[in-house]
């Protein structure tokens, strides 16, 4: 089965829409599917809309939050509550085109865990379509996946890689980066992209910055998650061995001007050098002590949580 995952905020004019074509698409090409839609704080009658669309049809469920979680909050409620074997994401303003669901199917059955959308045409103002291409850019230059448009709503992946991310914050942008560090083949295909009817939308520049503190943190974590010494220790070596250099260099004056009086006398302290060795030796011990606390976390950490994942196993029986 299909589980397909759609978060809501304030989408009362589109979801019935939605669901007719979801229904349309999946019978069309005899897919068993089920709806999970998740109000992430609606202010509107969103929720009225989804109670009535789950009451009359028993492929379709929701899932209500108190307050506005985020989409990456909504996305992890529906993957813990998704029966299927594949999962699709899929945005609730319509501008996903559900017809697209039968070729990211083909698509996976080619031997890909993750597929990801291509808007390839992409009906958004410049203001969104320049800084995404950017941003694309960035991501696959920092973490080896190239993709043209990870920010697409439109993604399918397995249960597997839906058991083994776990996705915060605004990370849902990064599933198929998290799912290739671990592994899962990553694909991605073009997919019709549609003007928006309803609404308006809920992103605005300051995404963009989040987005980037978001890729610093996925680099991160795909790097040196289960390492963080190899990075905090190597700048904090780096550092001290700056403030070491500097404070030897001090002291060869020193002598040189009060043992062997082959300098003119001036006092060390007044020396900027002083005060920038002393500033990188402090930076360069406090950045190897927070490596080894990191390293502490993780080793606790890592007891609840693979830091492998197996793609099949073979035993006699």
């Amino acid at each position: 089965m299909l589980s397909i995952i759609v978060p809501v905020f304030n989408e009362e004019e589109s979801l019935a829409e939605l669901r007719r074509q979801i229904e349309a698409s999946c019978s069309k090409n005899e897919i068993e599917y089920e709806i999970i839609f998740i109000d992430d704080g609606s202010s509107d009658q969103s929720w009225s809309i989804i109670a009535g669309l789950a009451r009359d049809d028993q492929r379709i469920s929701g899932i209500r939050f108190r307050r506005n979680f985020g989409k990456a909050a909504a996305l992890t409620a529906g993957m813990d509550a998704a029966r299927g074997e594949w999962i699709m994401m899929m945005d609730a303003d319509l501008q996903d085109d559900p017809e697209e669901i039968p070729q990211f199917l083909a698509k996976s059955a080619e031997g890909y865990q993750v597929v990801n959308g291509w808007k390839q045409r992409r009906l958004d103002p410049w203001h969104k379509v320049y800084p995404s291409r950017v941003f694309n850019w960035m991501i696959g230059r920092l973490t080896g996946l190239k993709l043209h448009d990870h920010n697409c709503g439109l993604k399918l992946f397995h249960s597997d890689v839906a058991s083994e991310i776990h996705i915060y914050g605004e990370l849902h942008r990064f599933i198929p980066v998290l799912a290739a560090a671990r592994g899962f083949r990553v694909t991605e295909i073009p997919v019709n992209h549609r003007p928006r009817e309803f609404g308006h939308s809920k992103y605005g520049i300051i995404r963009f910055l989040r987005g980037f503190l978001d890729l610093l943190t996925v680099v991160f974590l795909i790097g040196y998650g289960q390492r963080p010494q190899h990075m905090l220790g190597a700048i904090g070596l780096f550092f001290f061995a700056v403030g070491i250099a500097g404070f030897s260099y001090l002291s060869l004056l020193w002598i040189g001007m009060n043992i062997f009086h082959l300098l003119p006398e001036q006092p060390i302290g007044t020396r900027p050098l002083l005060a920038y060795s002393t500033a990188a030796t402090i930076l360069g011990a406090q950045a190897m002590s927070l490596g080894l606390l990191a390293e502490l976390i993780v080793a606790n950490t890592v007891q609840n949580r693979a830091t492998f994942s197996i793609r099949e196993t073979v035993k006699h029986e």
